[in-house]
């Protein structure tokens, strides 16, 4: 058991030297006993022969004291009562709120060993139970480290309520098996407003669950946020253990909406239905919804939680993200950017002495494909642009010919553009791409397949057109068209490499986080089934991703699939096993994982080995979770791109992508600036971290936390992770054939809003501030939670580490956290001023 030290208790004045302890021996005052001395940095007590200039109130009170002491020591029992009395209520009222050194403490210092002896000698009696608790808390400072006679004296004295002793007692206070005593500390902290230590307490004696028993109405909401917020650096099962119990708070304190985070963090379908089922507040349960929705998963409503078929229906439509376009729009129009920008509004290159004229005539293959990409992900979600959705006429046919203004494969991502353009409108994005699906042109049709998945991306619809679409597809003989349905709906199916390879990273997106065994067998199989040629291919490393989205955050289930991993081919297998690691304990901040990939990125490899990519990768994949495992990161791989080889350096600027997505820091920008100077061509290659950085900017967001970063959407991590994983062999995919895996960032694309809605569903606006987040975790009262706050009207943007909170007092929000869709109901007390 852990003893809390005294001394991360107490003020420095506090801690003044100790003087020497009385004999036990003879019962006299001796000063030359050995004494255990408190350090303190007060120079005026460092001398405790030099007598103190005492008030004649502090004079008063020692002589007192003294006089206390002889009457205890008095044959009389009546003497002995009355000073026993009077020394506990001079202690008392002087350790309740303790803010210096306690008058009367450093008072008895001197007569401590008199007393001590004294107590020995004292019959069995309510009186020497009575001096044994004085003994107890004069102990605290004065008895000799490890010989815990605080303990000893509490045992053998009153059982009366400790916390009358003051706060620092109940601190000092051990706890070995002393359960009783555990109940009555817990109690006193969760009435004055600590309850960190209560917390602390019960792990020390691993007895959580009492928590339960204490909370009120008046901390349960402190409890929980300490509770969450330890359950980051706590190792399993412990996490998962403090989690349980703040869910168990939140409900029975009936805090739905937070427990429903709790549900959704530790994945417990079970316990989303408990929160549907207690609540029996329709517009909660909409709130309830709309929470669902912004995590990404999967979830059907049942009778059981909502009751009539109408209201049912109406809510699996919020969960199915049917109204995201509807928001998205709403913001886009409040804002003023509905207007389409063209690639060379980004560019700007009129700005570049002597480039705008030379710039104009080239019109190459290669810069109508980035192009494509750029005017796709500026577009997206707003439903029109000016090359591809542009009224199409019998002399201009724009569409038409931005389309085969590309070539071959080129002319897939430009088809495919459409669907992000119109991403999120199912209905007029198939309208869009309709006129494709006739085309003979397989590279078009392979675009316009790989569209209707994009525009369907995160909305889910019971009639699924996604499915009804491309499944009469999976048999053509051209691998582009089969590829291009393949990733939308990720069927297995048996075919040459390239298509294997995106039916494999296509089944780990459908079943991410599942651990599903025949998908994972699937992928298992097919890796045996390659041959050391194509175990080289650069498309095969998308088999061994495949496998790791299945565990993406699943921590020791992937134990078992590390084992069958050792027995691949040495060509494939360490690259398997680093993706295995770092997507299993993806967002887990996990230290042993990180030093695990720290020792594979410090070898020397010989020439062909591959794995050191997905370990730098992984690095940030584990660390991505909380600031302080950022920052350790961020310098981990500043010293790798000073120090590292150049597989490990090519690795560097994506994981630091990674760490700051949509949330560009200064430092990381700097950092970033440096191998743009780089002497090999594909560390040069830096634009893709950069962007990923910078794409924050405007009105979506690719991080894949949400509700404040206290959850992380697997499918969002999936699809940035793939990306990632493609640049590390840039060449043959992202600048060879395949650039449409660019596309899988669409996984990750969310809005980046706060909107207000009434209940009717409507958008509301109200006033509200916006400013930076302020960690309020272990404070007492109501502290401020964000700080440099303006004041604006909803529909709001909300950047990277910004927390709004309602202007206004006439509503209320329905959602413990301000950010997407928010429901607000009318406050029943609010009056006009």
């Amino acid at each position: 058991m852990r003893l809390l030290l005294l001394a991360s208790h107490f003020t420095p004045t506090y801690m003044a030297p100790t003087p020497d302890t009385n004999s036990v021996g003879g019962g006299g005052a001796r000063k030359d006993e050995a004494s255990v001395k408190v350090p303190s940095k007060d120079p005026k007590k460092k001398d405790d022969k030099k007598e103190e200039d005492l008030s004649e109130e502090d004079l008063e009170l020692k002589q007192n004291l003294e006089l206390y002491v002889e009457r205890v020591q008095d044959p009389s029992p009546d003497l002995q009562r009355a000073a026993l009395k009077s020394m506990r209520q001079e202690i008392r009222a002087s350790t309740s709120s303790m803010t210096s050194v306690p008058k009367p403490l450093k008072f008895l210092r001197p007569h401590y060993g008199t007393l001590k002896a004294f107590h020995q000698t004292m019959p069995a009696s309510d009186l020497k139970k009575c001096l044994s608790d004085i003994l107890s808390v004069l102990a605290l400072t004065m008895s000799a480290e490890g010989q815990r006679e605080s303990l000893s004296y509490r045992l053998i004295g009153t059982e009366g309520d400790i916390g009358s002793w003051g706060h620092e007692y109940t601190e000092e206070a051990p706890i070995d098996d002393l359960m009783e005593l555990v109940q009555q500390i817990v109690a006193f902290h969760m009435k004055h407003n600590a309850e960190t230590e209560a917390v602390d307490l019960l792990m020390d004696v691993e007895d959580l669950d009492l928590l339960l028993e204490h909370v009120d109405k008046t901390n349960f909401k402190r409890t929980c946020n300490y509770l969450t917020s330890a359950a980051k650096y706590l190792p399993g099962p412990d996490d998962m253990l403090v989690l349980d119990i703040s869910y168990m708070i939140y409900m029975k304190f009936e805090e739905y909406p937070n427990a429903l985070q709790i549900a959704l963090f530790i994945d417990n379908t079970q316990y989303v239905k408990q929160v549907f089922t207690s609540c029996a507040d329709l517009l909660r349960k909409k709130q309830f919804c709309y929470m669902i929705a912004r995590h990404g998963i999967t979830f059907e409503l049942d009778d059981e939680m909502v009751a009539d078929e109408d209201d049912r229906e109406a809510l699996q439509d919020i969960v199915n993200n049917t109204k995201l376009s509807e928001g998205y729009l709403t913001l886009a129009r409040d804002i003023e950017v509905m207007e389409a920008k063209t690639p060379e509004d980004i560019y700007k290159a009129h700005l570049l002495d002597g480039r705008a004229s030379s710039g104009a005539s080239v019109d190459s293959a290669r810069q109508n494909l980035a192009a494509t990409f750029v005017k796709a992900f500026v577009n997206a979600g707003f439903g029109q642009d000016k090359l591809m959705t542009v009224p199409s006429d019998s002399t201009t046919r724009s569409s038409g010919n931005w389309l085969f203004k590309n070539k071959e494969h080129g002319k897939i991502s430009a088809a495919a553009s459409l669907g992000m353009i119109q991403l999120w409108d199912v209905e007029g994005g198939l309208a869009q791409l309709d006129k494709y699906f006739h085309s003979n042109d397989n590279p078009i049709l392979s675009g316009a397949l790989l569209g209707v998945r994009i525009v369907n991306c995160g909305i889910k619809s019971d009639c699924d057109p996604a499915l009804a679409l491309l499944g009469d597809y999976l048999d053509k003989e051209d691998s582009s068209v089969r590829i291009g349905a393949i990733m939308g709906l990720g069927i297995a199916y048996a075919a040459p490499l390239d298509v294997i390879a995106f039916t494999s990273l296509s089944l780990g997106m459908i079943y991410v986080g599942s651990c599903n065994e025949k998908v994972a067998q699937s992928i298992i199989f097919a890796l045996m089934d390659r041959s050391e040629a194509e175990l080289g291919d650069a498309l095969t490393r998308f088999l061994p991703l495949g496998l790791g989205l299945l565990y993406l955050g699943k921590q020791e289930s992937v134990e078992a699939m590390a084992e069958v991993s050792k027995t691949f081919n040495e060509k494939i297998r360490k690259y398997c096993d680093m993706t295995l690691l770092s997507c299993a304990y993806a967002g887990t901040g996990n230290v042993l994982k990180v030093q695990d990939l720290l020792a594979q990125c410090g070898e020397h490899l010989e020439k062909g080995d591959i794995h050191q990519g997905p370990a730098v990768l992984g690095l940030s994949m584990v660390a991505m979770s909380e600031e302080l495992g950022i920052d350790m990161e961020i310098r981990s791989l500043e010293r790798m791109l000073q120090y590292g080889e150049q597989n490990i350096r090519r690795a560097v600027p994506l994981a630091l992508g990674l760490l700051c997505i949509s949330n560009p820091k200064v430092t990381v920008m700097d950092t970033l600036s440096r191998p743009s100077h780089d002497t090999d061509s594909e560390v040069a290659m830096v634009r893709i971290a950069q962007g990923l950085v910078h794409m924050g900017k405007g009105l979506l967001t690719l991080t894949p936390f949400h509700s404040e970063r206290f959850l992380l959407s697997p499918t969002a991590l999936a699809g940035i992770v793939t990306l990632l994983h493609a640049c590390l062999n840039m060449k043959p995919i992202i600048l060879g054939k395949y650039h449409y895996v660019l596309y899988f960032l669409v996984l990750a694309m969310q809005p980046r809003m706060m909107l207000t809605v009434d209940k009717d569903l409507k958008p509301l606006s109200v006033p509200v501030r916006v400013g930076q987040a302020v960690d309020v975790v272990g404070q007492a009262g109501r502290p401020k939670t964000i700080t440099g706050f303006q004041t604006h009207s909803t529909p709001v943007l909300l950047a990277a580490g910004e927390r709004a909170e309602l202007a206004t007092d006439k509503y209320i929000p329905l959602s413990p956290i301000l950010k997407g869709f928010i429901i607000l109901e009318e406050n029943a007390d609010y009056r006009e001023e």
